[in-house]
């Protein structure tokens, strides 16, 4: 590939800091890839000498499969790379914990979601009663759900934030207290608390008794770090920055000030734009060559950045990509009312379908399908009703980026109706009524057959174990004895609506995991009724700010969503609407805000929590450089005197020389319409390729729609387990041998069953500790032989297609043949049979890791009522398994991904067979 001469100079400096100021659409993941590939050419540099850090876990495996597609091109087989990190802080703060930091092994995370819901459920030991807002001048106590996503907020502040401690109030200081004591209490990290924990740890003495072996793992490996989106990061990123950098690694940081977009989540542009004099000898480097856009779209965004933003970093961006610019490309065009808008921007759509479009300089042109058409909101929640209403009668297919309007779904609305009659708020007319309107092709035998599972429900028989009250049990039973089924549901000329319905009841069934994670252990009546409250009322606005996708598989549909969504992707037609004053830019939200909760004199620049014009400014800037060729941006009234006028953005670009304001029909060459069909990135965990093999749609059910099977009282004994025997063998590496006065303290201090009843968490207890001191009777000679446990392995089997995981342990035997060992144990929930495919890609795995091959692969029971295996590596069988994991990896990128043609094995086992296909009646 051609490098540009700021390109050449980005990825030759090695020695000194580096800023590279990266301009939208600049090529800087290739940029950052060719990079790593330099630093891994230097002499004694090793893979996991190498830190990556992205923003999302989607830009990190674009990153990471770009960067290993140039080390085979370009270096051949360089070993150990599974120990090279490349992902999200966050995920690298999780790794390096869990790794080194034993009394974190059973720590598991709370999402936003679970977040609140844990806050809510726990009002007063979270600290939330404690905390107070001051709004008008008098003091009230926080309120439960209406206030529990901003109490979260400023728990984050006070621990990501460099907080001014004498400002902060004793019942808020006091509240911090409370809620982490709270959260470590049932070992939970929210994010927050994962950063702030790595980095208290990251910052200790290589001495120190809890963080001694991280501290010296980094000391001793990390050489290099890379930090991508550096203008998103914020206090507490910058410290775990400084930290590994503390034992002299080299520093690259890549960002662009004008994209700062998540400064109401904490991000300080201040970081970037102050890193030349915060860091010694730095070297900067502009990537100013976007090879996205237009030059006409280059020329908007610009000028806009340019005369709405003050204070920038010196750039300039220049187009010098192959689109080229036509007149009508562009527009600016206003209409009376949004009904209008959204008619005209559907007939935009309709007339660029089929439009000829080139995606590279070198490729063949084709005709543009609705995939390459978005749409992006400043806020889709408030205004994207009349287009979605539009796009609907008209038929032309659309998906909703993230899950803010999962509940308005016709389907989604009927599941709600289902358990507000479990707790009799509605009645059985209303919820026939609901599947009717869903229209999924449910007749009336079908609802009833349904009717009877949720009537079922009802029936609290005291004295039963509260596991019988499984909300996403009685979810499945439901839609088992309805009969729904994804290839029955009509269709209406639309291929993809069976898939997007599936989807959102899938996103339907993490939400009952949400809850049900948390309220397990409510009385079962409670807990239902609690539900039904929580679907009415909150979880709405809960998941508003979701940003869950639809998984590998990507429907031909008009894509709509926020801007910040929209961050890090491209299309080659997109339309923004709904600029009006107050919406776009957005003025400052009215009611209770973090700074009711906390003095805003605690927090330093205070005022980007709160948003900024400027702020706004780059969010467009953003929103523009989206657009490859088309863009079109729409103003309309929006019917509040609030947002009755134009947006002053709305009104620059009309001043903008390439911009038209009347549209002019498309008049170019038309080709059948044709999707881009961009091979996704495919990662996999090896629990992950296990379902895929045992059978592809189970696999589309689970991990690209969401389903989830009901949980189970003894979730997590298996993994309690499996960390007791890691801290076992990460000691017999360090020299020192467990025995078996060890086992009671080892097994208290991992056993984690967060859903157990006392007399089951008391059975598990003392079954965890009998398999450990039989695994050490009988293994006590092979300890100090231990090579490597719970050890990241990765498989690359074709380009966009990676297998990762960890290896239970890797031993040399007293043969001086090295074994591949994983262990199992019967008794654990979710039992996952470790078949001879995933040993054998555990083989792999350890063959790319360290350029040698394992003899045998075992696996050891830890029931003594179950037998252990030992085999050879087959060498045939590594080969099979490689071509099977890319035929896999195609179907799945391909959605090709199709239930088994009868019932058999794999549906006996498997929780979600009955969505899939009728059980067998004998």
């Amino acid at each position: 590939m051609e490098y540009t001469d700021g390109q050449r100079q980005a990825i030759g400096t090695l020695d000194d800091p580096l800023l590279i100021i990266a301009c939208a659409g600049s090529g800087k993941t290739q940029v950052i890839s060719q990079r790593i590939v330099a630093i891994l050419r230097r002499p004694g540099v090793e893979p996991r000498n190498v830190v990556a850090f992205t923003f999302t876990d989607k830009a990190a495996s674009e990153l990471k499969d770009r960067t290993l597609t140039l080390i085979a091109e370009q270096l051949g087989d360089v070993h150990g790379l599974a120990d090279m990190y490349i992902g999200t802080m966050h995920g690298f703060a999780r790794a390096v914990l869990q790794d080194k930091v034993p009394a974190t092994f059973k720590y598991s995370i709370l999402d936003e979601i679970q977040g609140r819901l844990f806050t809510d459920r726990n009002y007063r030991k979270s600290g939330m009663a404690t905390a107070r807002a001051v709004v008008n001048g008098s003091s009230r106590p926080m309120k439960r759900y209406l206030d529990s996503r901003l109490y979260l907020q400023v728990m984050g502040i006070l621990r990501e934030e460099d907080v001014k401690v004498g400002e902060v109030p004793d019942s808020l200081d006091e509240a911090l207290g409370m809620y982490r004591g709270l959260i470590h209490s049932h070992h939970y990290f929210d994010y927050p608390e994962l950063l702030r924990t790595a980095v208290d740890m990251l910052e200790s003495a290589p001495e120190d008794d809890m963080a001694g072996a991280l501290v010296r793992h980094i000391r001793d490996t990390v050489r290099y770090v890379v930090v991508d989106e550096y203008q998103d990061t914020n206090h507490i990123q910058e410290r775990i920055i400084r930290a590994l950098c503390r034992f002299g690694a080299n520093l690259c940081v890549v960002g662009d000030d004008d994209q700062t977009i998540y400064q109401w989540r904490g991000s300080t542009v201040d970081n970037i734009q102050t890193f030349t004099r915060r860091y010694k000898g730095v070297r900067s480097v502009n990537l100013d060559d976007n090879f996205r856009s237009s030059l006409a779209v280059v020329a908007l965004a610009k000028s806009a950045v340019e005369s709405l933003v003050s204070e920038r970093l010196t750039k300039n961006m220049v187009a010098a990509g192959h689109q080229v610019f036509e007149r009508g490309d562009l527009l600016a065009l206003d209409f009376a009312d949004p009904d209008a808008e959204a008619v005209w921007i559907c007939d935009r759509i309709t007339e660029l379908r089929g439009s000829a479009f080139q995606d590279t300089a070198d490729a063949l042109a084709r005709g543009l399908s609705w995939s390459d058409m978005a749409v992006l909101f400043r806020s889709v929640s408030k205004d994207a009703d009349p287009l979605v209403a539009e796009l609907k009668r008209r038929g032309i297919p659309y998906i909703i980026k993230g899950l803010a309007r999962l509940f308005d779904a016709p389907e989604i609305q009927a599941c709600v109706r289902c358990f507000e009659y479990i707790v009799d708020e509605t009645d059985a007319a209303a919820v026939r009524a609901a599947w009717h309107a869903a229209d999924l092709g449910l007749n009336e035998d079908a609802l009833i057959a349904g009717l009877q599972i949720l009537e079922a429900a009802k029936d609290w028989k005291p004295g039963e174990r509260w596991n019988t009250y499984n909300i996403q049990r009685t979810y499945l039973n439901f839609l088992e004895a309805a009969g729904l089924r994804e290839d029955t549901i009509p269709s209406a000329g639309d291929p993809v609506r069976g898939e997007l319905v599936f989807y959102n009841l899938g996103k339907f069934s993490q939400a009952i995991s949400d809850f049900e994670q948390i309220h397990f252990q409510s009385k079962p009546e409670e807990k239902y009724r609690a539900f039904a409250k929580w679907l009415q009322y909150h979880a709405p606005s809960y998941y508003e700010e979701s940003d869950a996708d639809v998984g590998y598989a990507s429907p031909d549909a008009v894509t709509i969503a926020t801007v910040h969504q929209a961050k890090g992707m491209q299309w080659p037609a997109v339309f923004i609407p709904a600029l009006r004053k107050n919406r776009f830019p957005s003025k400052r939200q009215g009611g209770v805000g973090i700074f009711h909760v906390l003095p805003q004199s605690a927090v330093p620049d205070a005022d980007r929590y709160r948003g900024t014009p400027e702020d706004e400014a780059r969010l467009f800037y953003v929103a523009l450089t989206r657009a490859q060729k088309y863009l079109a941006l729409t103003y309309s009234p929006g019917g509040n005197k609030l947002y009755n006028t134009r947006s002053p953005f709305f009104d620059l670009a009309t001043r903008n020389n390439k911009v038209l304001t009347a549209a002019v029909p498309y008049s170019g060459p038309r080709l059948t319409p044709r999707p881009r069909h961009e091979l996704p990135d495919v990662t996999l965990s090896f629990s992950e390729l296990k379902f895929l093999f045992e059978c592809p749609y189970q696999f589309k059910l689970r991990f690209l729609y969401g389903f989830n099977p009901p949980l189970h009282e003894a979730l997590g004994y298996g993994k309690s387990v499996h960390d007791v025997m890691a801290e076992i063998h990460k000691k017999a590496i360090d020299g020192t041998v467990v025995t078996d006065a060890d086992v009671a303290e080892l097994v208290d201090r991992h056993l984690s069953v967060p859903f157990a009843y006392p007399a089951l968490k008391e059975d598990l207890r003392n079954a965890a500790r009998k398999a450990v001191r039989r695994y050490l009777a009988e293994n006590a000679e092979a300890l100090p032989h231990t090579m490597y446990s719970e050890q990241q392995v990765q498989v690359r089997i074709a380009p966009g297609i990676t297998v990762d995981g960890r290896i239970d342990l890797i031993r040399r035997l007293d043969t001086d043949e090295v074994s591949i060992v994983d262990f199992k144990s019967t008794e654990r929930a979710q039992a996952e049979d470790v078949t001879r495919d995933q040993l054998h890609v555990y083989a792999l795995g350890y063959q790319e890791l360290t350029g040698t091959s394992a003899d045998l692969v075992e696996v050891l029971n830890l029931d003594a009522r179950a037998r252990s295996t030992r085999e050879l590596v087959n060498d045939q069988l590594l080969t099979d398994i490689k071509l099977k994991i890319k035929s896999g990896g195609d179907d799945l990128r391909s959605n090709n991904l199709p239930r088994h043609r009868t019932w058999c094995s794999a549906c006996v086992t498997c929780d979600l067979a009955t969505i899939c296909r009728d059980r067998p009646s004998t």
